[in-house]
């Protein structure tokens, strides 16, 4: 961390379950914010300030003067360009330190999955039906977290979906409404504040998450009533008849802040002086080992409950788990822990091990 970094979150870094640790956990995560609208905006601003090293913007629309009294990333120049470029800049005009990457497509359920798998978790803030759902089906899929959130006039709605042991959107609603049944925001109406209440409640899921630390909206939908300024938390749970997110293993895990890592440097160094004690795992995805890969064993995170007797082996040695940046890698270590294995973190990655080994 440099000194301009280390001033820029001074007081982010004082609270004692952030400090320079969880900083640089921030730093390392890489978070896709779909939508660069209402809800988007306050997500991908809060994101960008907390210093979340890389975010992806996902928009396939351009900036209309209706947009402007809710969709505070764009100013009254930006109308008529396209939302990716606008909020890519307004990001890194307020923070240089960190990467933003900016997708002009329309996501759906071809380009979903591929997509979604690059990034550790997902800040959903899409305004159709049809893209929720295709989110939805590709964060089940791929293991990642889906920090949801949806808006309707003065009524708001978030949760956590894809989390341990919990529901995902299609357990909650299997199946979208009917065309025309629910208006959207250009037919409805929504208070301008309305998705930037929402919005931030997203940002804060999004960093304790990544953070590890507090609870989470996981397995309840938290729904807000503008209008009365009354808060709900309903309980929900996963259902056991789904056929998206029960056919299936938990694929994503909480970590706590205390996991033990090792820098790549140490952790080449450890495998060419200990071959019989230390073994290498890699939780990436298939298709990411097979473009790019140290070696050692393939265990993608999300197969890893009904697969670990393929590495009962390992249960005597130490062993270095790494993925692309240090955030599925640090999950797969607080799982296999807990399950009696020496398991040590690989800082950074492999995108780290490149930079500082070979």
């Amino acid at each position: 961390m440099t000194p301009a970094e280390a001033a820029r979150y001074d007081r982010q870094m004082r609270l004692p379950e952030v400090g320079p640790a969880g900083q640089e956990r921030l730093a390392a995560a890489s978070v896709l914010v779909i939508g660069a609208g209402g809800l988007g905006s306050p997500v991908a601003l809060y994101l960008a300030a907390a210093g979340v090293g890389h975010i992806g913007i996902v928009d396939f629309d351009r900036v209309d003067a209706s947009n402007l009294h809710r969709q505070i990333l764009y100013a009254t120049d930006d109308v008529g360009g396209r939302k990716t470029e606008a909020a890519a800049a307004r990001l890194r005009a307020l923070n240089p330190h960190v990467t933003v990457e900016t997708h002009d497509l329309k996501l759906d359920a071809r380009n979903a999955r591929r997509l979604i798998a690059r990034y550790d978790l997902v800040a959903d803030g899409a305004d159709t039906f049809a893209t929720r759902y295709a989110v939805n089906d590709a964060c089940v899929a791929t293991g990642r977290p889906n920090v949801f959130a949806s808006v309707s006039a003065f009524q708001g709605q978030a949760s956590v979906f894809g989390a341990p042991g919990g529901p995902c959107y299609r357990c909650l609603f299997p199946e979208p409404p009917p065309e025309g049944t629910v208006p959207s925001c250009a037919e409805g109406g929504v208070l301008g504040v309305l998705p930037g209440l929402m919005g931030t409640i997203q940002a804060t899921e999004v960093l304790k998450w990544v953070l590890g630390v507090g609870g989470s909206l996981a397995g309840r939908l938290l729904t807000v009533d503008a209008l009365t300024m009354e808060m709900r938390s309903l309980r929900v749970s996963r259902d056991e008849d789904c056929s998206y997110c029960n056919n299936g293993p938990v694929r994503s895990y909480p970590v706590p802040m205390t996991i033990p890592e090792i820098g790549p440097s140490d952790a080449a160094r450890l495998l060419a002086d200990e071959p019989g004690a230390t073994s290498l795992l890699d939780v990436r995805s298939e298709d990411e080992h097979a473009a790019d890969h140290l070696g050692g064993t393939l265990l993608p995170l999300n197969q890893l409950p009904w697969r670990l007797d393929e590495i009962e082996l390992l249960r005597e040695r130490r062993v270095l788990v790494h993925c692309r940046t240090g955030s599925r890698s640090a999950q797969a270590v607080a799982y296999l822990r807990e399950r009696g294995f020496n398991a040590v973190n690989v800082r950074g990655g492999i995108e780290a091990w490149r930079r500082e080994v070979t």
